[in-house]
């Protein structure tokens, strides 16, 4: 086995966060785990007693966080790896669904991440090392229709996790984004927070979507357990990459949506340079 390393991770109730835990657990590492339920937080201290310590947060709760933070800290003697995977998805067509949905998806999403690291990095720092992985999505580089909320929240996980990144590199500490494809969670499920359709001009458009990804749940291609495993290796290495796509699907989307743009940047190249002068 590597290098014991104790691992804090959000929303260990389900999804990403179980699987990890779970095989974090497996490898020997030691786990503190976050979930807004007192019989989650149970569950997961019992898989491994002594090593698995769990803490009742909604990470919207940013009050919270640094005394969170700080007694896990103190119970494990410092934590080595910070996973951001505390989420969920929000699907509706934008002109139908209402701010107060946007600004949900972005305390959860992004504030929630951004208050954790904070709340960490001055341990980190003191120690010149540590490791901040957020999960984001293959929606943090690519759109679709009808998650807009979602894929805001995930841009803007990204862009703040490769900023950080360079602010930390001096000291010892790595950030990296892990933006996985579709997998088996609940993320398309019960975790999934869907507005209702009010404006027909978007049924040809959203509806097909909106059946498709519910016929696809739990049939997507991607295994949180093997998710895990790649995240273990992840947080092995010595020099951990700045982004980590998760899952074929991942890689072919991103990969057309970058040529897109390439293509779209060659197309209108000389109006974008009309503008020096």
């Amino acid at each position: 086995m590597s290098l014991q390393k104790t691992l804090l991770i959000t929303g260990i109730s389900s999804g990403f966060g179980r699987a990890l835990a779970e095989a974090a657990l497996a490898a020997g590492h030691r786990v503190v785990g976050t979930a807004r339920h007192a019989q989650a937080v149970a569950d997961f201290e019992a898989l491994a007693p002594g090593r698995a310590w769990g803490h009742v947060l909604d990470v919207t709760d940013t009050a919270a966080i640094a005394p969170m933070v700080s007694a896990a800290e103190a119970q494990t003697g410092g934590i080595d790896v910070l996973v951001n995977n505390a989420g969920y998805g929000h699907e509706g067509v934008m002109e139908e669904s209402p701010l107060a949905d946007m600004r949900r998806q972005f305390e959860v999403n992004v504030f929630g991440a951004v208050a954790m690291m904070k709340a960490v990095l001055p341990f980190m720092r003191a120690r010149r090392r540590g490791h901040l992985i957020n999960i984001t999505s293959m929606g943090g580089h690519i759109t679709m229709p009808g998650i807009s909320y979602y894929c805001g929240s995930k841009f803007a996980l990204e862009g703040i996790s490769a900023s950080l990144g360079q602010e930390l590199k001096a000291l010892g500490i790595a950030v990296t984004a892990v933006a996985p494809g579709s997998f088996r969670t609940d993320w398309a499920g019960r975790s999934m927070a869907r507005s209702p359709r009010t404006i027909s001009d978007y049924d040809a458009l959203f509806d097909p979507v909106r059946k498709a990804r519910e016929d696809k749940h739990g049939k997507q291609l991607g295994d949180p357990a093997k998710a895990a495993q790649a995240m273990l290796a992840l947080i092995s290495m010595p020099q951990p990459p700045a982004h980590l796509l998760l899952g074929s699907d991942a890689l072919q989307l991103v990969r057309a949506g970058v040529a897109a743009l390439e293509q779209e940047i060659q197309t209108h190249e000389a109006l974008s340079r009309s503008t020096d002068g």
